[in-house]
């Protein structure tokens, strides 16, 4: 497997602002954000994109941690987006499974192009 941004990012290889942190997960903040609130989740095992995640638990533990994440910093209530983005059609650009959570400010409506 080549370098993995996110895998350094998790063996705190390279320095992010991490906002949780568990034996399965990471959550930091995007280095670049495009809301007040743009952090990523990570699971802390190297899995491509969301077409290898054959872990239902771990799934679960991803999504659970959104939720728990958002009532415990306020956000819950006004609501976020979560996306996941998978390959280069789907616009991912790091080849590591993240969610992003976006909130802080009202998302508008999915646009598509």
């Amino acid at each position: 497997m080549k370098q993995c941004l996110f895998c350094d990012i998790g063996a705190k290889k390279i320095k992010s602002d991490v906002v949780y942190e568990d034996d399965s997960v990471m959550v930091f903040r995007d280095i670049h954000p495009k809301r007040p609130i743009h952090w990523l989740v990570i699971p802390q095992k190297h899995i491509a994109n969301l077409n290898d995640l054959k872990d239902a638990a771990l799934a679960g533990h991803l999504l659970t941690v959104v939720g728990r994440l958002a009532k415990k910093h306020g956000f819950a209530q006004n609501g976020y987006r979560v996306i996941v983005n998978t390959n280069a059609h789907g616009g991912q650009e790091v080849d590591h499974l993240h969610i992003h959570i976006l909130a802080g400010c009202h998302a508008g409506p999915m646009v598509t192009e």
